[in-house]
């Protein structure tokens, strides 16, 4: 069974499955040879070049898995009769903990008492906190419930939106209403035609002031000019883990915008994200092998 994998470590973890035959190949490698006979595709975090003609090459390919909870690179392209399967669950604990720390790095100002670190200046002065507030998790799935999990001891309110309302569980028809409440608005949703652009002018005009945007999801969720605009009022702030465009170029605005916290999206890359993927590799591999049903598959209805 002709495998694609993104790098060794993953090689390593199927090395003992019988007739599983493994290939490294990833954005920094050349493209192996075969790729007419690749059965199973673990693509690499970093897209490789030219998805839509890989898959399109890949004439014997049954199953694609990924080692992201988003598969936007690869579900407009798929192949007909091939399964795509997510890695649901295995960045829960790395984002979820990003998003605690990103809201309470912004409210406690945390950049700019860095910064008047770096000049060696006291700047004492109250700030926010995170205790008392309610926090707004819009797209409440896995890592939805894993950071509802941590902000247990935090002392705040939770309120959950989701694609469709359940029990505990606003629906996103009730979004408008609900941002005006917020005092933290976290970003979890997936990167989907129905999801582009909605954080636009009208849902920061909707966010009370003083609030803080967290996006943990994907850049094309939020109109990039939107929010720099928001921000350059100073009436809210945000931390970022990913934005639009990605990598964030040179000179944006949204580099010198006020009150804007940015890492380089790097929310699940953590050890702990790496020892569940393979975990999650491993095991989907072991069911498919035995033509069980796999975990993680992505339906029409994502």
């Amino acid at each position: 069974m002709k495998t694609w994998v993104p790098s060794a470590s993953v090689a390593e973890v199927l090395s003992d499955l019988p007739g599983v035959e493994c290939a490294v190949y990833n954005s920094s490698t050349p493209m192996p040879e075969g790729i007419e006979e690749v059965e199973v595709w673990v693509p690499p975090l970093i897209p490789v070049p030219d998805v839509p003609g890989t898959l399109a090459k890949m004439t014997s390919l049954r199953l694609v898995q990924t080692v992201t909870a988003g598969v936007e690179p690869y579900r407009p392209h798929m192949p007909a009769g091939t399964l795509l399967c997510n890695a649901r669950g295995v960045h829960d604990a790395g984002t979820a903990e990003w998003a605690v720390g990103a809201m309470i790095a912004v409210l406690r100002e945390f950049p700019g008492f860095a910064d008047a670190q770096r000049r060696g200046e006291w700047t004492y002065h109250h700030t926010g906190v995170l205790a008392d507030s309610t926090v707004l998790i819009v797209g409440y799935g896995s890592i939805g419930a894993a950071l509802e999990r941590r902000l247990e001891g935090f002392e705040v309110e939770v309120v959950r939106v989701a694609r469709t309302a359940r029990e505990g569980v606003h629906g996103m028809a009730e979004l408008p209403a609900l941002l005006p409440r917020a005092d933290v608005v976290v970003l979890l949703v997936p990167s989907t035609p129905d999801t582009a652009g909605m954080v636009d002018a009208a849902f920061l005009g909707r966010m009370r002031d003083g609030a803080v945007l967290v996006n943990a999801a994907r850049g094309s969720v939020v109109d990039t000019d939107a929010l720099v605009a928001e921000l350059r009022t100073g009436r809210v702030r945000a931390a970022l883990d990913v934005t639009a465009p990605e990598p964030l170029p040179e000179g944006h605005p949204l580099w010198s915008a006020p009150g804007v916290f940015i890492t380089p999206h790097v929310a699940g890359s953590t050890p702990a994200s790496e020892r569940r993927m393979l975990r999650l590799i491993r095991a989907q591999l072991g069911r498919y092998r035995a033509g069980e049903d796999l975990d993680n598959v992505i339906t029409a209805s994502y």
